[in-house]
């Protein structure tokens, strides 16, 4: 995306990983839950990233647990490390010069979690924030996405989702709506045919009555 980006109606940012970063502070607490239900930590919290934390526990196929209880201790334990929380360079600048009914949220952490993070990070919660609370299916899942742009008043096929995993990508694939990747968080390369971001610092952001237009520097 060198050229200037066709004008959107509106941004849809997912949060950790392409907002602000949390990867340590994530795996950390995962690692904890890993560890006292005897799971092999390397692989599995790889898995954590970009789904809801209900998913994440469910796909384990753990038997006599309370799923509602092992959902609010990893959510306690995350609300509580905060610490290394923080913007990627350029975020807050960015979404800072985008009108506030053109941009939105979507994350599949709760709402509590959402906004320790993003007080954390210093990123002033958009006033459309949709969380895990908010859809009956997460990640990849295109629902959050659709609601996103439904409460902004925007059809999705018109936004550009900003994301950075695997089941991120695939929910704003499904939602129809175009797709730039954030790679400042990866840790893992992934395979993907969509424009990447690196720096919101290396982007020329035009809001116009058109809409919102992005160019991607090198």
């Amino acid at each position: 995306m060198s050229e200037p980006s066709r004008p959107y109606a509106a941004f849809l940012f997912d949060m950790d990983g392409t907002l602000i970063t949390s990867t340590a502070a994530a795996e950390r607490v995962w690692t904890r839950w890993a560890e006292r239900h005897g799971l092999d930590v390397a692989a599995f919290v790889p898995t954590i990233h970009g789904v809801r934390a209900i998913d994440t526990i469910r796909r384990q196929n753990l038997t006599g647990i309370d799923l509602d209880a092992e959902v609010a201790w990893v959510e306690r334990g995350e609300i509580e490390d905060v610490d290394g929380v923080a913007p990627f360079p350029g975020a807050i600048d960015f979404v800072g010069r985008l009108p506030p009914d053109r941009w939105a949220v979507v994350t599949s952490a709760s709402v509590p979690l959402a906004r320790a993070r993003l007080e954390a990070a210093g990123v002033t919660p958009p006033a459309v924030l949709i969380t895990a609370e908010d859809v009956e299916r997460g990640k990849p899942d295109p629902a959050g996405y659709r609601l996103a742009a439904e409460r902004l008043g925007f059809a999705v096929e018109d936004c550009l989702v900003f994301e950075d995993a695997e089941a991120g990508i695939a929910a704003g694939e499904a939602a129809g709506a175009d797709v730039l990747v954030v790679t400042a968080a990866w840790t893992h390369p992934l395979e993907t045919n969509h424009p990447k971001l690196t720096d919101y610092g290396h982007t020329d952001l035009t809001v116009g009555p058109d809409g919102l237009s992005l160019v991607l520097r090198d």
